[in-house]
């Protein structure tokens, strides 16, 4: 049992890497701009399609295809902008987002259909079904891969937030988007191009899901809802945060799952709960993100 457990944990944190990978333009998008982007698990699904297409079509490496679909998805993410969101205004626009981003969803979840159908698919390589043994463990090449990705990613995104220009007008725009403006800000170019970083990620989250994951068009409504639930608990707009918050609740599910697999993913919710009761902020939350 114990080396079960073990298993398990390790399982747990590989697996979680690959939830961060997803997650975190997820928080991005929120903490920048309080969108909640309802479409990020259909955009997700989108990235492994791309990659799916790549491979199979191309014959393109899954990590190469990245140079290509990274920049592809980011594209994806302005367009989605400046047509869907960028005139929204006033005190509800947060909770108009949902409706536009779900409407987003909707369109794309049409045109993967028609151009993939509803049988599911898989991404394959060598590595996808590899495994090293170390310490006594089984670690999937995939999923260490995956998870030095997420980590990579992370530092990433944070170096961009905290040791660039753009990265402090970002966050400017984040602590005081009237503030920004009256600075010279360009608040609706920050805005776009930082929806389109948070989307670009979904390219490598995306390729990795669909590496380890069976997935069709109708897969990203079971993606948003966990992704949600890990921002939340990170803290909403914390980077950091939801690479510990995946790794947190995947390894729990992963732990849970050796005793009862039916009650796993109810301690994933009633995690997420116990710790907003405790923490409302989540892990690495702030109690104010922007400036009232």
């Amino acid at each position: 049992m114990a080396s079960q457990i073990y298993q398990a944990v390790v399982d747990g944190i590989l697996v979680g890497g690959v939830y961060a990978l997803m997650a975190v333009g997820l928080t991005l998008i929120f903490g920048v701009l309080d969108i909640i982007n309802i479409a990020q698990g259909v955009l997700v699904i989108l990235g492994a399609y791309l990659s799916y297409s790549l491979s199979t079509r191309a014959h393109i490496d899954l990590f190469t295809g990245l140079l290509i679909t990274i920049p592809v998805m980011f594209i994806i993410g302005v367009v989605i902008h400046w047509a869907f969101i960028r005139r929204l205004r006033g005190s509800e626009r947060t909770s108009m987002t949902l409706l536009v981003t779900y409407a987003a969803a909707l369109i794309i979840e049409g045109v993967l259909y028609m151009l993939y159908g509803a049988d599911n698919v898989q991404l394959k390589a060598s590595y996808t079904t590899s495994s090293v043994h170390l310490l006594g463990f089984y670690l999937p090449w995939i999923y260490v891969y995956g998870f030095i990705l997420a980590v990579v990613l992370v530092l990433a995104v944070y170096l961009l937030l905290y040791r660039s220009r753009f990265g402090r007008t970002i966050r400017a725009t984040m602590q005081d988007e009237t503030a920004a403006r009256l600075v010279g800000i360009d608040v609706n170019r920050v805005s776009a191009l930082t929806f389109g970083i948070g989307v670009a990620v979904t390219a490598v989250g995306g390729m990795m899901y669909g590496a380890t994951n069976a997935f069709n068009a109708n897969s990203g409504y079971d993606l948003i809802s966990r992704l949600l639930a890990i921002i939340i608990l990170g803290g909403l707009g914390s980077i950091g945060g939801a690479l510990a918050a995946s790794v947190f609740m995947i390894t729990l599910e992963s732990v849970v799952t050796i005793w009862e697999p039916t009650w796993a993913i109810a301690v994933f919710y009633a995690a997420l709960v116990l710790v907003l009761v405790i923490r409302p902020q989540g892990f690495f939350g702030r109690k104010e993100v922007r400036a009232q």
